[in-house]
This record gives C-alpha cells, sequence and structure tokens, in this order.
C-alpha cells in the first residue's frame, strides 16, 4: 500500500491506457491514481457523477473489471529540490538509472521510485534567520548541487508566514525539516530542501518582462538570422532525416542558458539511446566540465505508454519553471510536440471524442497554447528574473507544413526554423531553409546586437536577406535560359550567395574552430561577405569581370575564413577584411 492512498472506485471498462471507473467517490479533476493491485499510476481525466475516466501511464495488460483503483488526494505532481540536475527521468518523473538497479531489462508495472534520492544529504547554507517574515518564491537558503549549478531552497510560492525555526548550516537529505512556518492562520507548516507541485499548473511570477537578450546558440545560420530571445518559443519542424535532433542537441550543447532540459518525446529507442549515451560524454564549452552538470534528460520512447508521452511535456515545463523561479535562464528542447499531439489523438480516439482535423481533438490549439504559454522572460517572485525558452521540434508526415501541428504551433511561436530536405540530402547543416524560416525577435534584440558588435549588424543582415531572395527569383532564369544568359551583375548576385551559403551558413560540428561561433566573430564574417557583394557590384558596374572577382586570392580566404580563424583571436578576420578593400582598390583602379 502506499502513503496516503485510500479506495475512490472500482475499474469498470478497460480500453487500452483508458479505464473507466464506476463507484467513484470523495475524488477531484487530475487527481493521482493507482489501479490495481499492481497499483499502476495514472491520472484522473474526467469525472461524470459516479463514473470517471483514467488514464494509465503503465501498461494495462491483467487489470481485470472490479479491480479497486485508489486515489491520492493529490494531483499528479513532481518532486523538485537538489538531486534532479543530472539525472534521467521517464514522463513522469521517475528516475530510470535507479529502476535499473532495481529492475530487469524492461521496467517493471507498478514499480514506484522516489523523483529524488532520499538517503543523499547536501549541505545546506541559510540566507535567512528564524523570526523572519518570509514570502512564496523566497529563497531560503542554497545548496551547491553541482559545480555549476546553485541550488536555491525556495519557500512554496503559495506560503507566507513567519520562521519560528531553521536549521543551522549543515547536511541534511531532502526528507529532514529544515524550517518551520507560522503561517497567517496561525497554522504551523514544516518546509523541506524540496518541494511538489502539481504539472498541469504553471508556477506564478510577478511579471512578464521584454525578451530583448537573444539566447545565443553559436549557430550562425540561427544567431545572425532567425535569433530567439531568452524566453521565447521556438518551432523546429522537418521531415524525417532532415537533422530536428541533431539541430537540438547542437543547441543543447551551445546555447548559453544556465540548465538544460531535453524531453524525449515519443521518439524512436536508438534516438534517446544516442542521446543518453552521448550527452554524458559531452564538455560544457563554458566550464570545461560534464555537459550533465547542468542537464536533465526525459527519456519517454515511441514504445512506451502513449499516455506518459503526453505527461512527459509537462513534466519537463515544470521542471524548467522551477529552475526559472531560481533566477536562471532555461532551455527546454521538445523532441518532438508531434509525438505528444498523437498521444493526445490517440487519447481522444479511446475516449469516444469528437474528433476534428485529420482525426487530433477540437482542444489541440489549446494545449498547445498552453505548452507554449509557459515560456517567457520572467521577475519571480523574489523580484529575481529568469526566463523559459521552449523550443520545441514537430515531425510532419511527409515534411508536410500544411498539417495540423504545424499550422497550430506556428500561431503561437514567435520563431520558425524550418528544416529542409533539399539542404540535408546535400549535406548542408544546420538544414535551415532561409526562405521558409523566420523570427519576430529582430526588433526586441536589435539594441542588445548593435551594443555587443555594432549598429552596422542589422543592415548586413538586411542586405545578406534581400541577396538570398533575389537569388530565387535569378535561380527560376537560369533554369530556363542557362547562367550564360545572364549578366555579370546578376551572376555576381549567386556567387555571392553560394559564397555565403558555403563560407556563413553551412557549419561543421565535427570542426573544432567551426563548431561554434561567437556573436562578434559572426558579425565579422557577415561583414565581410557584405562588404565583399558591395565592392563587387561597384567592381562590375565599373567594368571590372566576374572572373578577375573569383580570381582574387582573398576570395580563397573568405571561403575558408570559418575553419581557419578561432572564436579567441579575431584579428585575422580583420586582416581579411583589409586585403580585401586593398584587392578591391586595385581591381577598380584598373577600369578607371
Amino acid at each position: 500500500m502506499i502513503m496516503n492512498e485510500r479506495i475512490i472506485g472500482q475499474v469498470k471498462r478497460i480500453n487500452g491506457p483508458v479505464i473507466e471507473v464506476m463507484g467513484i467517490t470523495d475524488a477531484e479533476m487530475f487527481e493521482l491514481v493507482w489501479v490495481g493491485r499492481e497499483h499502476l499510476i495514472g491520472e484522473l481525466i474526467k469525472l461524470d457523477k459516479d463514473s470517471a475516466v483514467i488514464q494509465v501511464y503503465e501498461d494495462t495488460t491483467g487489470i481485470a473489471p472490479y479491480d479497486p483503483v485508489y486515489g491520492a488526494g493529490m494531483q499528479l505532481s513532481v518532486e523538485l529540490g537538489p538531486g534532479m540536475v543530472g539525472t534521467i527521468y521517464d514522463g513522469i518523473q521517475r528516475p530510470l538509472e535507479t529502476i535499473r538497479e532495481i529492475s530487469d531489462i524492461y521496467i517493471q508495472r507498478g514499480i514506484s521510485v522516489p523523483s529524488l534520492n532520499r538517503g543523499k544529504k547536501w549541505h545546506f547554507v541559510p540566507t535567512v534567520k528564524e523570526g523572519d517574515t518570509v514570502f512564496g518564491g523566497m529563497v531560503l537558503g542554497t545548496v551547491r548541487e553541482t559545480e555549476n549549478v546553485l541550488h536555491k531552497i525556495l519557500v512554496p510560492p503559495k506560503d507566507h508566514g513567519i520562521l519560528e525555526s531553521l536549521v543551522s548550516e549543515g547536511d541534511y537529505t531532502v526528507e529532514d525539516v529544515i524550517a518551520v512556518l507560522r503561517m497567517k492562520d496561525s497554522q504551523q507548516k514544516t518546509l523541506f530542501l524540496m518541494q511538489r507541485w502539481p504539472i498541469r499548473v504553471q508556477r506564478p511570477t510577478k511579471k512578464r518582462l521584454a525578451m530583448d537578450i537573444p539566447l545565443i546558440t553559436g549557430q550562425r545560420v540561427i544567431d545572425t538570422l532567425f535569433p530567439v530571445a531568452k524566453g521565447g518559443t521556438v518551432c523546429i519542424p522537418g521531415g524525417f532525416g532532415t537533422g530536428k535532433t541533431m539541430t537540438q542537441q547542437a543547441l543543447a550543447k551551445w546555447c548559453d542558458a544556465d540548465i538544460i532540459i531535453y524531453i524525449g518525446c515519443g521518439e524512436r529507442g536508438n534516438e534517446i539511446t544516442d542521446v543518453l549515451t552521448e550527452f554524458p560524454k559531452l564538455v560544457d564549452p563554458r566550464s570545461g566540465r560534464s555537459l550533465m552538470e547542468r542537464t536533465i534528460l526525459i527519456a519517454n520512447t515511441s514504445n512506451m505508454p502513449v499516455s506518459a508521452r503526453e505527461a512527459s511535456i509537462y513534466t519537463g515545463i515544470t521542471m524548467a519553471e522551477y529552475f526559472r523561479d531560481q533566477g536562471y535562464h532555461v532551455a527546454v528542447m521538445a523532441d518532438s510536440t508531434s509525438r505528444w499531439a498523437e498521444a493526445l489523438r490517440e487519447l481522444s480516439g479511446r475516449m469516444e471524442e469528437m474528433p476534428a482535423e485529420e482525426g487530433f481533438p477540437a482542444y489541440l490549439p489549446t494545449r498547445v497554447a498552453e505548452f507554449y504559454e509557459r515560456a517567457g522572460s520572467m521577475e519571480t517572485l523574489s523580484s529575481d528574473q529568469g526566463s523559459v525558452t521552449i523550443i520545441g521540434a514537430v515531425s510532419p508526415p511527409g515534411g508536410d507544413f500544411s498539417e495540423p501541428v504545424t499550422q497550430h504551433t506556428k500561431r503561437f511561436i514567435r520563431c520558425f526554423w524550418a528544416l529542409d530536405r533539399n539542404l540535408a540530402n546535400a549535406r548542408h547543416y544546420p538544414a535551415i531553409s532561409w526562405l521558409e524560416s523566420y523570427s519576430e525577435y529582430l526588433g526586441d534584440i536589435e539594441s542588445w546586437w548593435s551594443e555587443q558588435v555594432g549598429q552596422e549588424w542589422l543592415a548586413d543582415r538586411t542586405e545578406i536577406m534581400e541577396l538570398l531572395h533575389k537569388e530565387v527569383r535569378l535561380q527560376q532564369v537560369v533554369k530556363l535560359v542557362g547562367p550564360d544568359a545572364l549578366p555579370d551583375s546578376q551572376r555576381f548576385v549567386l556567387e555571392v550567395c553560394t559564397l555565403f551559403k558555403n563560407a556563413f551558413l553551412q557549419q561543421n560540428a565535427y570542426d573544432k574552430i567551426d563548431t561554434f561561433s561567437t556573436i562578434q566573430k559572426q558579425a565579422k564574417m557577415l561583414h565581410i561577405i557584405v562588404t565583399y557583394s558591395r565592392r563587387g557590384s561597384e567592381a562590375i558596374r565599373k567594368g571590372a569581370t566576374l572572373i578577375k572577382l573569383r580570381k582574387m586570392k582573398v576570395y580563397q580566404d573568405i571561403a575558408k575564413m570559418k575553419f581557419t580563424i578561432h572564436n579567441e583571436d579575431l584579428s585575422g578576420l580583420d586582416k581579411i577584411e583589409a586585403r580585401l578593400e586593398r584587392s578591391m582598390d586595385q581591381l577598380e583602379a584598373l577600369h578607371v
């Protein structure tokens, strides 16, 4: 038996992970329940007089009518406290490594393991004192969870009162009482290093803040062309093999978020295995230590119960909000929300609800909106500033961006990184299309970029985007009459765009120099290519030929600069720009 459980009804009908219950007494919506003698974990999702519907997060094989259903008296919640960082969980926050130690190669049904290690002691350093008035979100003290993460122990959001007692600095488990709070109604409440929070309830904050600081990823096509602000929302749609998972893993490694939460939602087992084996080996470029010291992994493969896939998204975003409340910038990688939507569709079908477009439930847009709404840059209850950035991958069948999940997601996000199969087939990575992608954060972060790299960044970006769109129109002409029919001025546009794609947009994740670019390097590289375009167009107008422009020695320097110039020493880019200016001056002098 599980503590605080009580029988609230009996099984009436089993339909896969959806179970109808009869004789319901003393139950509430979204209550955590256990089904049958094996105590399969589930959630109550529908109430109707004395009957209810439960979605079970485990295989329901063997459940029979009249089996008991137990209620927990609380909603499905996650445990929040020291020990989360570096852990691999399933969709309902069960630690998979702990389960492996007590189970066979498969997760046993009904297995119950605490989400946080109950035996490990953490060194707690109080930051308040007895007699202080504390409120929800206030920091009671700190715990050094990893070298990268100073875990702040917070007063639960809804609590407010006077500290009657507080432990001194020392080592405590997550179940040890660290403080006693005298509430306004004179009741006492004990506080621990951990707290619980319902996964479907958004954690409160003071207010939303402007999103004017970009999330730096080190990927040039993202940071320069389609940037996202900290606290923003991103959709990465793409068909099979276009590099969604690879892009998200690169972002997880290189982005400047304080905490990374990677949700493998319904992906294939081999992809999740790659994540679980590769992430612990990755080195955090900012600290030189393991990337897992600032990462939480949620593994929910496609062969796991479909309802747990639906819950995993909420589990991950609740963890992200908890670290945001500590003043951290958190990046959530959801891979992929299409599998989550498919779980909604299957559960809705089993509940015999009226289907909408392509069989998805009518409330799909609402669920998508509720998820992305939990992103944002916030002023926390303790007047700190933190953010949650959501980067959600979408896997449209056949790469069709007109399908419902992609279309509904586009309504609620402000940054769209469309993956192109043709680019992926050409081994151009990241395979983000510069024609279909967009970002609405440019105006918000323009002032930040101008302060960091100079005023010319936005003008350079605008000019190169105009050239890329002009190239599309010229390519249509080339397909009809061939490139030789174009004048040199138009052929030079094609030349510049090809150079930009190969020397700037394409990025080699296996090259130590090219795998990551600072914003200073990106801005200088972009300016060199734009300068080549401007000066080259002027030279052609004065009579220079395209062949002479191609034969300039500095052209090869520009083409290779992403491999040859280190992030730490950008003087090489200044030298390339100076050589470019001299070469153009000499070329124009010949045609004066």
